[in-house]
């Protein structure tokens, strides 16, 4: 991919991949501009949400963003906080994160997925208000909607290692299995 298709890609948006009644519905930051050019969910080569999924147990082999349509058939499905890409993350606004929170609230309650999974506590501190949120299941719910941040999968968060990723996200499959 070169960095002109990459540059094009600049506030494309990416189908998310749904289904009603999901086990849960994990829900990226915004698209980077890679998964914008290619049209598959967490793209960027580095990005470990791929690799966590298999290693945490939710899926039983390591998908590529290319087989994203597979999740439904395991109760999965993905969704971003804000729909437009951008190359970094820090290029979205508060009042956008702020905004796309609203949206994805209306998004859970049509869907109904029994856990939100939010990839990146600092977009759901945002997103929701919630500016004291841990890692982790949270209070807040969307009505039947239970919400469950998890550590960012980009390959930028080096506070989290794809096993101490995985362990995590393994917790949220555990619970959302019960």
């Amino acid at each position: 991919m070169t960095p002109e298709e990459l540059q094009a890609a600049r506030d494309r948006l990416i189908p998310d991949v749904v289904a009603d009644g999901l086990r849960v519905l994990f829900c990226g930051i915004n698209p980077g501009l890679m998964s914008a050019a290619t049209g598959h969910h967490f793209a960027r080569p580095g990005n470990r949400f791929w690799p966590v999924l298999h290693l945490s147990g939710f899926t039983p082999r390591q998908l590529k963003p290319s087989e994203q349509g597979e999740l439904t058939s395991y109760g999965l499905g993905i969704t971003n906080v804000v729909a437009r890409a951008s190359a970094r993350a820090d290029e979205i606004g508060d009042e956008e994160f702020r905004e796309g929170g609203r949206l994805l609230t209306a998004r859970v309650e049509l869907l109904r997925p029994r856990w939100l999974a939010v990839v990146g506590i600092t977009a759901y501190r945002t997103a929701f208000g919630e500016k004291k949120a841990a890692i982790g299941p949270q209070e807040r719910t969307i009505g039947a909607t239970r919400i469950w941040a998890l550590p960012n999968p980009s390959g930028l968060n080096a506070h989290w290692t794809a096993q101490t990723m995985a362990e995590e996200y393994a917790r949220l499959r555990i619970t959302a299995e019960g």
